[in-house]
C-alpha cells in the first residue's frame, strides 16, 4: 500500500484545498524552496502527515517548516503539542514568524538550508 493510502482521504482533500490560497510570506518562501532550488531538497507544501498537515516538508530529511501568523494562547499550545507530535515521529520542525519571512527571507532560507545539510550528514 502507498504511502498516500495510510492518509484519510477527508485529511487528504483538505491538504490539497489549502494548497491553493498562499499567503504572501508563504508565496516567498515557496518561491525560493520549490523546484529543487535549495540544494536540490524537495519540499512540498501542505503536506499531511498522520493527523496533521505540515506547512512546508522536505519528506527525505524529516524536515517541517511552519509560518506562524499572529497567534493567541491557545494557538501557541496546539503548536507546542503538535511539534512535540511531530518530533516524536522523527520530524524536526523550524518555526518561522510571517515577520521572519517578510524581513528576513535570506536569513529563513539560510536556517532551512543549514538543517537540510545538519539532517543530511546525520543520515
Amino acid at each position: 500500500m502507498s504511502r498516500l493510502h495510510r492518509i484519510k482521504p477527508s485529511k487528504l482533500k483538505f491538504a490539497r484545498k489549502l494548497r491553493r490560497p498562499l499567503t504572501p510570506p508563504e508565496q516567498l518562501l515557496w518561491a525560493r524552496i520549490r523546484n529543487r532550488q535549495l540544494g536540490g531538497f524537495k519540499f512540498r507544501r501542505q503536506h499531511p502527515i498522520g493527523k496533521y498537515i505540515a506547512d512546508f516538508c522536505c519528506a527525505e530529511n524529516k524536515l517541517i517548516i511552519e509560518l506562524d501568523g499572529d497567534s493567541h494562547a491557545d494557538q501557541i499550545e496546539y503548536d507546542e503539542k503538535r511539534t512535540n507530535d511531530l518530533k516524536q515521529q522523527g520530524y524536526t520542525v523550524i518555526r518561522f514568524t510571517n515577520r521572519n519571512v517578510k524581513n528576513g527571507l535570506e536569513n529563513v532560507i539560510q536556517t532551512i538550508w543549514n538543517e537540510c545539510i545538519n539532517r543530511e550528514e546525520s543520515k
